[in-house]
């Protein structure tokens, strides 16, 4: 079974079954970033990993672009080891074609510094096969309560 590739939930597996067809509909859709969120939740690499195309294509942030699972499997690693109690909030925003995008906003704390941390972003996917093929995310975070870090207001 592959996460992610239908709207039909199992839920004893925690994945979506596979029919190797994209989201069509914007209530397919919704359903897809919703169960996307329930994996960081707590944090499920393995399904997330089933989730995408073996040669996916990842820009992040302002990371160096990258591709594959094995170097998405180091960013999921790396993230929940830092991220303590994440909490993520997903929200659909589009369906075009091949392609979702959602708003998330996330809190944590950061387990280097003990702070408590607050993230918000949007991210496209572009789906092949029902899998994303290519995830961007352009987001910003900020320690909680503090001003924003772009120094504008």
């Amino acid at each position: 079974m592959r996460l992610l590739r239908a709207v039909r939930h199992d839920r004893v597996m925690g994945r979506i079954a596979t029919t190797g067809r994209n989201p069509e509909s914007e209530a397919a859709a919704r359903d897809f970033v919703a169960h996307v969120e329930s994996l960081f939740m707590p944090w499920n690499i393995p399904a997330l990993l089933d989730g995408f195309t073996d040669d996916c294509v990842v820009r992040f942030g302002d990371l160096p672009e990258f591709r594959g699972k094995a170097a998405l499997r180091q960013l999921f690693e790396s993230r929940s080891a830092r991220q303590k109690d994440y909490r993520l909030k997903k929200e659909f925003r589009a369906l075009s074609g091949d392609r979702i995008a959602n708003y998330w906003e996330g809190t944590w704390e950061d387990r280097a510094t003990g702070k408590k941390m607050h993230g918000r972003g949007v991210e496209v996917w572009v789906m092949r096969g029902g899998l994303i093929a290519v995830w961007e995310a352009a987001f910003n975070v900020n320690e909680e309560g503090k001003p924003s870090a772009m120094g504008l207001v």
